[in-house]
């Protein structure tokens, strides 16, 4: 046992977040003298992992609400909560953190009432680190959340929650039971691929595994049976009984749109085959990450990867090197536009790399978000500034006590780079953020290619408003120039819009002194050595190869707005 026992990954240790929800089953002795079994779900809270959220309510009856009763409603408790009531579930307000000085439990009540329209009146006190009120919530679990309902002797019926490779027992699934019973050696059917699987292993988790001869309705356990196939295991899938399946499956979970796309490429080619077996891993693990192959002119091959934001795209990177020991290469983060070309067709492009002729192109569309930001008072000016610069036009202005919350409609392409680190630096950390996808909207959007050397880096492209591509392209050149080492030439580094140069920057080359051993003499001698020198570095300049560490391509994407 130790702190914080259900974020077992390193990265959720670290980063003092929750990055996978967890399972675990707690007996609790009420007052009522009767012994109760509660499957508790701990889920993530950003809202990049709100996929994660969105499986674990559809095996749940009922939700605690935990608010920070110092902090008070942050923007991803509304985008959950709302979540939570479209799953019908019953919720029972938590204010955590009651023992800090700065708790003001009577305030934040009220916060809840106005922000999100519950009842907090029965909200109950806690503090989770000196275990103060926490008789009280489980006692609010037991009498306030509905029992799980489901019959016993009616055909087995089961949701299948989540699914994860093991390196001994193979894929391991997370399953619910809704109806009937699972057994071990039972045989089980997959009702969307009419897979067959026998149960090796039954168990649940307390939070270790632990092996059980039976699950019932509304428990939640694991179950191993020789799955080898990460495909097999589908997210959502209804799992029956072989002999004696049920008639209608259940309904799943809605397929995850990605928002944000990158390339994935490793840095030594040979890895490409490792690559693609740790990314087919990790797809099982987390449902809302997508990928498929690609091939870059100046990276080689690689994948080109789905992901609900930017966090989320940065903790894959940091799965994929950790966990499966890979040197990785990122592309700069791209959103999906919808061009409309002139004969009527509409395209979706994922990579900038891959934009069509700009004479078949009549119209270029891009995701528009809803983002909806919670700040204290003193930062609203600044937050605001923030999104004014970023495109963003103004819905609506409220306070709740001394916050505010403020509605913007951004394009997620302004999003994706540093909008949420910009927001947190400039609220010391206290403004909270959340988004959904709107719409998409036609814009003046141009495609801005990155020379070095006069050679396009096609991972450094992207698609930018005209309004801000000078701007964008002298940040990422001023940028290049910082990062790339000086070779023996002279290196000029470019931004350009079609066949216009919007910005440019050129890093020094290297110099030997080559006068170094003239003493005197005739100035003539000097002046022919440097010559020499000059039209060597003109054919090194030629025939050169620029390297570009790994580390300016991920530098020069987290450009700051300033």
């Amino acid at each position: 046992m130790k702190e914080q026992v259900l974020d077992s990954m390193d990265i959720e240790r670290e980063r003092g977040i929750t990055i996978k929800a967890q399972t675990v089953r707690l007996e609790y002795k009420a007052d009522d003298g009767e012994t109760y079994i509660l499957n508790l779900m701990d889920t993530p809270g950003h809202v990049d992992f709100a996929y994660e959220v969105s499986r674990s309510l559809a095996a749940c009856e009922g939700s605690l609400l935990v608010v920070d009763a110092s902090q008070g409603v942050e923007a991803q408790t509304l985008a959950n909560v709302y979540q939570a009531i479209d799953n019908n579930h019953e919720i029972v307000p938590v204010l955590n953190k009651v023992d800090l000085p700065a708790a003001e439990p009577e305030r934040i009540r009220a916060q809840i009432e106005d922000v999100i329209g519950l009842d907090a009146s029965g909200a109950v006190l806690c503090s989770a680190k000196s275990g103060l009120g926490i008789h009280d919530v489980l006692e609010a679990i037991v009498t306030r959340l509905p029992p799980p309902k489901g019959d016993v002797n009616a055909p087995l019926k089961a949701l299948l929650v989540d699914a994860w490779y093991d390196a001994y027992l193979g894929v391991v699934v997370l399953v619910r039971v809704i109806d009937g019973q699972m057994r071990r050696g039972q045989r089980l059917k997959m009702m969307q691929t009419g897979a067959v699987y026998g149960i090796d292993k039954l168990g649940v988790f307390r939070p270790k595994p632990v092996d059980v001869e039976v699950l019932g309705p509304g428990e939640i356990g694991f179950f191993t049976g020789s799955i080898k196939e990460v495909a097999d295991a589908a997210v959502g899938a209804t799992i029956t009984d072989e002999r004696r399946p049920t008639d209608a499956p259940l309904t799943g979970f809605r397929d995850v749109q990605p928002v944000v796309f990158c390339g994935l490429f490793p840095s030594d080619a040979a890895q490409f085959e490792d690559l693609r077996n740790a990314i087919g891993r990790l797809r099982l693990n987390d449902a809302s990450f997508s990928y498929e192959m690609e091939t870059s002119a100046a990276l080689g091959f690689g994948f080109r990867c789905g992901f609900l934001g930017l966090l989320h795209l940065e903790i894959i990177q940091e799965r994929l090197s950790r966990e499966f020991n890979l040197d990785l290469i990122a592309t700069a983060p791209s959103v999906v536009y919808r061009i409309t070309l002139i004969n009527g067709e509409v395209v979706e492009l994922h990579n900038p790399a891959d934009m069509p002729d700009v004479m078949k192109i009549e119209s270029i569309a891009e995701p528009w978000i809803k983002a909806t930001i919670f700040t204290p008072d003193e930062y609203l000016g600044a937050v605001i500034k923030l999104c004014q610069d970023r495109r963003g036009a103004q819905r609506e202005l409220s306070y709740v006590g001394s916050r505010a919350m403020v509605v913007y409609d951004l394009p997620l392409n302004e999003v994706v780079f540093d909008f949420y680190d910009r927001l947190k630096s400039i609220s010391k950390g206290y403004a909270s953020f959340d988004y959904s996808i709107e719409e998409y909207r036609t814009g003046d959007l141009v495609k801005m290619t990155v020379l070095v050397n006069g050679e396009p880096v096609d991972a450094l492209s992207m698609l930018v408003h005209r309004g801000r591509a000078e701007m964008r392209g002298r940040g990422m050149v001023e940028k290049m120039k910082e990062l790339i080492p000086p070779h023996m030439f002279q290196i000029p580094i470019q931004a350009a819009i079609g066949g216009k140069i919007v910005a440019r920057e050129t890093v020094r080359a290297l110099r030997k002194d080559v006068t170094a051993k003239c003493y005197g003499g005739d100035a003539t001698r000097k002046k022919k050595l440097l010559e020499k020198q000059k039209e060597g570095k003109k054919r090194m300049r030629q025939f050169g190869k620029v390297d570009i560490p790994q580390e300016a391509f991920i530098a020069a994407l987290k450009m700051d707005a300033d």
